[in-house]
Order: structure tokens, then sequence, then C-alpha cells
């Protein structure tokens, strides 16, 4: 055996157990956030802080560096280079971080989730807001160590998008923001369409988001469905798992998270099976999972095509909801309405959440807004760019869940992936002319099979804008998004 491959090979077991041992920790993460008893928090966090503080210890092992010595200049198949790209960057990055400083970050996150929970649950900012300052000045800690001298957002955004920058999300929000305001300005001084009406069984509700996730490809011998404060979806290969919310007189809310989580389950799910315990065995990004989740959510779910198909399934679980059409349950599926939750923002008003996001946790990073500050700094931004004021914190500032955890950086991911899904819809039905046929008697194999087949298998072999840009036939852009929603929208509320 040559000392190349004994490199490798050493350097790829090494990994495979670091893999697995990630696979784990998630796991608890999961089960935190399901089944885990309310009780239990303090212990997890310490949990959480051990199995961190094993990963730490596992990623920054020496022989990682002395094994990609040994492969420097080596002769390397395409599979393999990737692999090495991957591990270089991960054993760089955490070998920038202290270990004390990693299990003070996932110790203090995991006591911070439990915080916000109940924060949320009693609208109480100030209650959540001491440990939050804790998680912020640590994260500001760890992108210094990470950014060297360099700009310390950039080093937290680069763990979810590899290779984007501020400067550049920026930009592509400001050809964004002004397209979008103009269409939601016009769209909802127009007649609105008919809600939904009702009260809607919430184990049917369950039902039928179980019965859609296989109708979109989601494999149950592989995953499971449950409920969660916050939807998500956790795992990859052969263990991938997805949560949902219900809400009596919003089916829809339910049904379109669980489309989203399965559009992040199926790209896991349909990575190639070689690459399983690999660097290249999970989504290369979180802008290029996102783009999965939305396409399988807005441009297939949310498509005329598909909510003809729906509505009989509407019809048969819940009978008549208010809806006299098919026609007529598009636009409500398609309604824009005023209101205070991202993850129930219509696809018009959805970026216009993150670009809020965006620019507060860049400011907390950066020290110009203290997190005492926060709720005031929101909710002063919210009516600025909707138009009215946030009624409680569970509306505003202790909606989401990330911050935390401490995803600093990933917020602006939701919005690159549907620039992301904008250029894969545009190519995906170019390549597929009759889709909405199929997608219209509930044979979606063709739309997931081409996103299958041109994106999710290669998991990460290429880089993110890279495996957008083959996918897509075009370097990533805005303009198909904007081209797209204009011509819905605009049949919609006949602008």
């Amino acid at each position: 055996m040559s000392n190349t491959k004994a490199a490798y090979d050493a350097l790829m077991a090494h990994e495979r157990s670091s893999q697995a041992l990630a696979q784990v920790a998630g796991r608890l993460g999961w089960d935190q956030e399901t089944v885990m008893p309310r009780g239990a928090a303090d212990q997890r966090a310490e949990e959480s802080g051990a199995m961190e503080s094993v990963l730490h210890a596992r990623r920054t092992d020496p022989r990682i560096g002395e094994w990609l010595a040994a492969l420097d200049g080596a002769e390397l198949t395409e599979v393999e280079a990737a692999n090495l790209r991957h591990i270089r960057r991960s054993y760089t990055r955490a070998s920038r971080v202290p270990a004390a400083l990693a299990e003070r970050i996932a110790t203090v996150t995991s006591r911070a989730q439990g915080q916000w929970a109940e924060a949320r649950a009693n609208d109480d900012f100030k209650a959540f807001a001491p440990v939050l300052a804790e998680v912020v000045a640590l994260k500001r800690e760890e992108g210094a160590a990470l950014a060297e001298r360099g700009n310390v957002y950039d080093a937290l955004l680069d763990d979810y998008e590899p290779g984007a920058s501020e400067a550049d999300l920026s930009a592509m929000f400001d050809a964004l923001r002004p397209a979008l305001i103009g269409l939601r300005a016009r769209a909802l001084a127009a007649e609105p369409p008919a809600p939904l009406r009702g009260a809607f069984d919430e184990g049917k509700q369950m039902q039928l988001a179980r019965s859609i996730a296989r109708t979109f490809g989601y494999d149950f011998k592989r995953g499971r469905l449950d409920k969660a404060v916050h939807p998500f979806s956790s795992g990859s290969g052969d263990d991938v798992r997805i949560t949902t919310r219900t809400q009596e007189d919003d089916p829809l809310n339910c049904l379109y998270s669980t489309i989203h989580e399965v559009g992040h389950a199926c790209y896991e799910q349909n990575i190639d099976a070689a690459y399983a315990l690999t660097p290249l065995g999970q989504g290369v990004s979180m802008g290029v999972h996102e783009s999965q989740s939305r396409i399988y959510e807005n441009q297939i779910g949310r498509s005329r095509a598909f909510t003809e198909h729906l509505y009989g399934r509407m019809r048969d679980s819940f009978g008549d909801f208010g809806c006299a059409s098919a026609e007529d349950f598009y636009r409500a599926v398609n309604r824009l309405d005023r209101g205070y939750i991202r993850t129930e923002a219509d696809e018009v008003q959805y970026n216009l959440h993150v670009m809020l996001r965006f620019d507060l946790e860049r400011a907390m990073i950066a020290g110009d807004l203290a997190v005492a500050d926060l709720e005031e700094a929101w909710n002063t931004r919210f009516e600025a760019d909707f138009g009215y004021a946030v009624d409680r914190a569970s509306n505003g500032c202790l909606q989401d869940v990330h911050w935390s955890v401490g995803l600093f950086g990933y917020f602006a991911t939701y919005s690159l992936g549907n620039v992301y899904a904008g250029c894969l819809n545009q190519a995906m039905r170019a390549a597929l002319p009759d889709l909405d046929t199929q997608v219209a008697k509930g044979d979606l194999t063709r739309a997931t099979g081409w996103l299958a087949q041109n994106l999710q298998r290669h998991g990460g072999l290429m880089p993110p804008r890279a495996v957008i840009a083959k996918a897509a036939g075009m370097e990533p852009s805005e303009a198909p998004l904007l081209a797209y929603l204009e011509a819905k929208f605009a049949d919609i509320y006949g602008l």
C-alpha cells in the first residue's frame, strides 16, 4: 500500500467516525425539540457540551494535519479531492476555535434554546435577553477567532454558505428589495382572494401531511414526521427526520411546513449512498439546502397544478372549507396577508422578513446593537418595512429559534435559497415542458426526479454556486426569481 493511499484511508476512517458522532449529536437536538422531558434541559445542555468537546477534539486532531500534508500534490479522483477540500476547510476552521470556547457555546446554546421556548410562550423578551447576550458574545468571540483579522460576520456566514460574503448578500438584497416592495404594494392594493374558513382537525392535518410527504418522495423507512414548536429537518443518509406543527384554523401552515421540510429531507435522502458518513454525504450549504425546500414548497407545492391536486385531497379530509373550486383554492394558498411570522409569509414578502433579520444580526455581531435593545429595534424596523406594529414578542423577535442556538449568519441563506430555487425552476421547466400535466394528477416523480438527478445526488461534491450553476445552466442570479414572482402574482391579483 502506498503512503498516499494509507494516509487517505486513515483520514477517511477518522472522518467517518467523526461524521457518525455528529449524527448522534444531531439526534440529541432532535430529541430535545420533540420528546425530551422539560425537566431534562440542564442535563441535556451538559450532554451536548460533552459531545461537542469530543467532536472538537476529533476535528482538531493533529493527525489530520499530518494526513493532509502527506496528500499534498497527490493524484486524486474528483471524489477524493472534494473530500479533502471539505476536511481541510473544517480542520482549519476548527483549529482556530479553542476547545473550551466550542464546549461553552454548545452548553450555553443548549440552555438558551429552552429559555427561548419558555420566553416565547410567555411573550417575555426580557427573560430571554440575558442568555441571548451570552450567545452573541460567544459567537462574536468565535467569529473573531475564525476571521483572523478579517470580517467577523463573513467568518460566521461561511459556516452555512462557504464562499458567500456580507457584501455579496447585501448587493443581492439591494436588487431584490425594491422589486418586492413594489409588487407587494400593488398586490395588497388589489382585491384579495378569499381565505380558507373553518376548523380543521389537527389529527387529520397530520394524516394528510404524512400522505403529502410520500407524494413528494419522502422515504418513511428512513425517516419520521413529528411535531415541534419550530419545524425542522434533522439527519442525513438513512436517518432523516422532519417535524411540523398544527393550528386548528390554518391547515396550510402544517401542510406547507411539511412540504418545506420534505424538500430538505429528500435532498439528504437522495445523496449518492456511496458518500454516506463522509463530507460529501450531506447538503453542501444551507443556501443550496434551502433551494430544495423552497422549490418543493413554492414553485411546485404552490403551483396551480399541484393545488388543483391538493384541493381534492383537502375536500376528502375536511369537507367544505370555503373554496368553491380548485382555482379559488390556488388563489387562497397564494394569498398575500398582513402577518408577522416569517415561516408563514407568502413568497412576495418572505425575503423582506429575512432582510430584517440579516441587518439586525449583523448589527448585534458588530456591537452596533445591544441585545437589550433588540426588541425595540426589531419592532421599529418591522413597522417601517411592513407598515404596521408588532403586537407581541412571539410575533416579533422571539419567533425564530436560530439566534438562541447560535446560528448567526444562517438567515441570509434563506433568501439565497430562494434565488437558487428561481434558477432551478426555470431550468427544470425548460427541461420538462409538460410538467404541470403530471403534477396536476398528483404525480411529482418527474419534478423530484429531475432535482434528485441534477442536484441532490451530488451532495457536497461541488461548491455551492458550482452545483447550482451546473444544474440550472447559468450562474446564480435573482432575475429568474423576480420574473417568476411578477408573473405569478400579476396573474393571481390581476395586476
